[in-house]
């Protein structure tokens, strides 16, 4: 078996799935999207769901479970990142960053840190809204990946149709209009 993609998906963004979509169609790479709610994606042999029961973690529980060393694992969740990185998985945000060996205890105490200081009613804001560069961003370090890991893009491929895109000169930057 090949790559396989792993994706935390109650809390992906759509742009993210689609673009993990057309991937796995074009690529054929086994993409798995895990939830805790039921979830709509297109008919293909390379694309499947599991529901998970509800509740904090469970469908991070079940990922770390499932997966395999080199696997790699969309979230925007830092503590199933550590959980990815220490079974010798990939772990990228859905902003396009890579969770890595270097950074994720940064990231986890940034993480606590905020975590108290809205515990004791600070408003610390959030996320500012998802963009388009961060879109593009996720798409090419996907792109990148996916080359570095042995995945190229077959032009005999059959297309893969997902309403309302248009093409543009790579593989992963269809977007929508």
């Amino acid at each position: 078996m090949g790559l396989q993609i792993w994706v935390d998906a109650d809390a992906c963004p759509v742009a993210v799935k689609d673009i993990l979509y057309r991937a796995a169609e074009r690529l054929e790479l086994s993409l798995t999207l895990v939830a805790n709610q039921g979830l709509r994606v297109p008919a293909s042999r390379f694309i499947r769901t599991v529901q998970v029961g509800a509740g904090a973690d469970v469908a991070d529980r079940e990922i770390v479970r499932l997966l395999t060393a080199g696997d790699l694992v969309v979230t925007g969740d830092i503590p199933l990142a550590a959980e990815v990185l220490k079974k010798g998985g990939h772990a990228l945000n859905p902003r396009g960053e890579f969770y890595t060996d270097d950074n994720i205890a940064q990231q986890l105490t940034m993480r606590a840190f905020l975590e108290e200081l809205r515990g004791g009613g600070v408003d610390t804001g959030g996320p500012a809204p998802y963009s388009h560069s961060d879109r593009q961003h996720f798409a090419n370090q996907l792109d990148r990946h996916l080359r570095r890991h042995g995945c190229h893009f077959q032009k005999t491929t059959a297309p893969f149709c997902w309403p309302r895109r248009r093409l543009c000169t790579r593989f992963l930057t269809y977007f929508c209009q």
